[in-house]
């Protein structure tokens, strides 16, 4: 009899692993001990750890509302006893038994009579107590409590999973929430401050066109800020755009070395306040990509910007492109500070900062790159990061399809929010 209840057992192992909701599997391991062990009520209950006590997770013999949660003093309980000591219990009348906790049979209006109870353990770690009430046939056997020992190992490893997988779900979920929170904030924090910046370029324009000398430079230095802020503020709009995917792409044929100048030309006088020296390894010939400039150049914008802010004055930046395996391969390289071998990829992430906030030199808020990869890989190209290390310059490379072929990678899902 009990070889095949053993057997029943390793089938219920199967179930037990296959369900990963917490609530289910705890009815389900009421269940089967019931079934198991041929008795009249079975008890399961969890320890939290956080406020160190057991309490009913689940029972078979009332409405689930009417136990949720209650708790069982771990000194002067037997579910207490089985925890802290890691052994079994088994008693022929359980009233007799100062441990026993008749609250909870006086709350239901039931009377315990045997009583088995067994600990619950994963890696010599409690996880509960599970228990057995008034075997219909006498007294709860030796046979009895392994059969309940091992379906008790077998409920920890499951419960342990389903409330991993809790956790998980919960954190994702939270994940989501503070996306689209992030996502909301800057919709809005992008759209208000257009207005205030609006006025203040419209006043300093007609400052600096009504007046001459000292009051002329004043609106001149308000108007580079201003400029400064509104730059900001496109980030801001653009990484909005891309995480709701509200971009619409029109790709046709064009000279990446047509995007390339485009790009260089937005960027000049910041190379040029730098004292960058800035080369240029193209092929005469064009190098059709498909791909929509008015995405491409802002992206390529946001490369350079990035590359002209990271190398110190007096730098170099080399800019080139060339057909590399049915594609076009393009790239900004500089002399600047270089990266770290566990930066290549971070860059890329939305508000990542190569350098400490408190000791900060290069400005910007770590979202250009974030840009340039999701404008690029929504037209279906690649994006990557080279360095040799700190200090010896960094290479971002850009593969781009060409027309007739296939994208290079998959456009990033549409958001869900």
């Amino acid at each position: 009899m009990e070889a095949r209840q053993l057997a029943n057992l390793m089938k219920v192992s199967l179930t037990l692993n296959s369900t990963l909701n917490l609530d289910d599997l705890l009815q389900y391991i009421i269940k089967t001990a019931i079934e198991v062990l041929d008795c009249e009520a079975a008890s399961l209950l969890l320890y939290d750890e956080k406020r160190n006590l057991l309490f009913f997770a689940a029972t078979s013999n009332a409405d689930e509302r009417q136990m949720a949660g209650m708790r069982v003093p771990l000194d002067t309980s037997l579910a207490g006893s089985i925890f802290r000591d890691g052994k079994s219990i088994n008693l022929a009348d359980v009233r007799e038994d100062p441990r026993h906790f008749t609250s909870v049979s006086e709350q239901l209006n039931f009377e315990a009579r045997s009583f088995l109870g067994v600990p619950m353990r994963i890696r010599d770690k409690g996880v509960g107590v599970l228990e057995a009430l008034n075997q219909r046939e006498g007294t709860f056997s030796q046979a009895d409590e392994r059969l309940l020992s091992v379906l008790a190992s077998q409920a920890a490893v499951a419960i342990y999973n389903a409330r991993l997988i809790q956790a998980l779900e919960k954190a994702n979920a939270e994940i989501s929430e503070t996306d689209r929170l992030k996502t909301n904030f800057l919709a809005l924090a992008s759209h208000e401050l257009r207005t205030p910046l609006g006025i203040i370029i419209g006043y300093a324009t007609f400052l600096q066109e009504e007046n001459e000398g000292e009051v002329t430079e004043h609106a001149a230095r308000v108007l580079e800020a201003a400029g400064q802020m509104r730059a900001v503020i496109e980030a801001m709009t653009s990484l909005q755009r891309l995480q709701a995917m509200s971009l619409t792409i029109t790709p046709r044929a064009m000279p990446i070395q047509q995007v390339l100048m485009a790009a260089y030309e937005d960027m000049r006088l910041q190379a040029d306040e730098m004292r960058h020296t800035v080369s240029f390894e193209m092929p005469e010939h064009d190098l059709l990509v498909m791909a929509d400039a008015d995405k491409l150049v802002p992206a390529f914008v946001n490369i350079l910007n990035n590359a002209i802010r990271f190398t110190p004055k007096g730098g170099s930046l080399r800019i080139g492109a060339a057909e590399q395996s049915g594609s076009v391969s393009a790239w900004v390289g500089d002399n600047g500070i270089g990266l770290a071998r566990n930066q290549l990829t971070k860059i890329f992430q939305e508000f990542y900062q190569v350098e400490a906030g408190t000791t900060r030199h290069f400005g910007g808020l770590g979202i250009g790159l974030t840009i340039a990869k999701g404008l690029i890989e929504t037209q279906g190209g690649r994006i990557w990061a080279e360095s040799e290390g700190l200090g010896r310059g960094t290479l971002i490379k850009v593969m781009m399809p060409t027309p007739g072929t296939a994208p290079l990678s998959k456009p990033p899902a549409r958001s869900k929010k």
